[in-house]
């Protein structure tokens, strides 16, 4: 089926670009038009987008905050800017639809493609939608949410335009070589695997708890850990222990290796462990934040699927008392991994591709 172009936006994190990269997937496989990205211009995010073989176009956007701040004038001005920047570029791509991720980038385009008369759709990862998904679903003809309880969230007006998908992964998520993600950490299969996701800009109050766990662990575990980029290894002269900064190609394998996992409870972090079916155990970002990763968390540790560690939890000896029962039982790692793929819509990437080109189609009629 040939046709315009499909242009997506998102970007500032990881977990804004990885989940539109899923359906970039799933489009090439339905589709032969031209796709492009529009981002902040962020090296991880121009990287992976690039990686993937899309055309990747950077516009000017401000940080969206909710509390009073400064800089809340400067960013203002760069949403402007971002929105006659982004107008200009959609204009000259036309393209039959503009598909979302979130994060603070995605607002100009989407206020941009609403302007030119350009159908938006947009896709909530987290259980509480965030600044940026409100701002655009104001303006989508489609609303896309990960969770049932989702809904809730929206105005009465909004749910009719709004769809349960799940959160898409990449297709090699949950299709890893065990042995080959040992083999690139230089690990054996002696001991279980904890894998610590820092994500992509890094985590420190996580990085800093697995420093501290390091010497509980030993003899009971291998650890692997991606601090982020600009974090050195916690120990790199440690047999039992290899850090790296950020992964990509690898993460598969990694996950497949991977018997627990431990990290933030960023949508990206918790989707694609419960594609994995990976046991996890989560230190979500509480303060600075509107609670999304507590919310996430939560809701995963509800359905037998993780373990939560918040407030006063969140040190590292209770990281401690949550990893050894996992590592001493393979049954309850087991009931736990069963419970993360119930979890999982490993479909929601190709449903998604499908609702991007049943509009296509729409907009062809017309």
């Amino acid at each position: 089926m040939s046709g315009r172009c499909v242009a997506f936006t998102g970007g500032g994190t990881g977990g804004h670009v990885y989940p539109g990269l899923a359906v970039v997937e799933r489009l090439r496989e339905r589709w032969d038009g031209r796709i492009v990205w529009i981002g902040s211009g962020k090296e991880v995010e121009r990287t992976a987008v690039e990686a993937a073989g899309v055309e990747f176009f950077s516009v000017p956007s401000g940080k969206l905050r909710r509390s009073l701040s400064a800089r809340n004038l400067t960013d203002a001005f760069r949403v402007v800017a971002g929105y006659f920047a982004a107008r200009r570029l959609l204009k000259r791509l036309s393209p039959a639809i503009l598909f979302s991720k979130g994060g603070y980038v995605s607002v100009p385009p989407c206020m941009a493609a609403a302007s030119l008369g350009i159908p938006v759709f947009t896709h909530e990862s987290d259980l509480s939608p965030g600044l940026a998904t409100r701002l655009n679903a104001g303006r989508a003809e489609r609303i896309l949410v990960s969770w049932e309880r989702t809904l809730g969230y929206l105005p009465e007006a909004q749910r009719p335009r709004a769809a349960v998908t799940g959160n898409p992964v990449r297709a090699a998520i949950g299709k890893g070589d065990a042995a080959a993600g040992r083999a690139w950490l230089g690990f054996g299969d002696d001991l279980p695997i904890v894998l610590v996701l820092g994500g992509s800009q890094g985590a420190r109050q996580v990085n800093e708890l697995v420093e501290a766990a390091l010497p509980a662990l030993r003899g009971l575990a291998r650890v692997a850990h991606q601090a982020g980029p600009g974090n050195a290894p916690c120990r790199p002269a440690d047999p039992d222990y290899k850090g790296f900064e950020y992964v990509s190609a690898e993460m598969p394998d990694l996950l497949a290796a991977a018997d627990v996992i431990v990290g933030r409870a960023g949508a990206g972090t918790l989707w694609e462990g419960a594609a994995a079916g990976k046991p996890m155990v989560f230190v979500p970002l509480d303060g600075g934040s509107r609670g999304d990763q507590v919310e996430n968390a939560r809701l995963l540790a509800g359905a037998g699927a993780a373990v939560c560690l918040t407030g006063e939890d969140a040190n590292a000896d209770s990281l401690v008392a949550a990893l050894l029962p996992l590592l001493g039982s393979a049954e309850l790692r087991g009931r736990m991994a069963e419970a993360a793929r119930e979890t999982a819509r490993p479909d929601a990437a190709a449903a998604i591709a499908d609702m991007i080109l049943e509009r296509i189609r729409k907009g062809q009629k017309t």
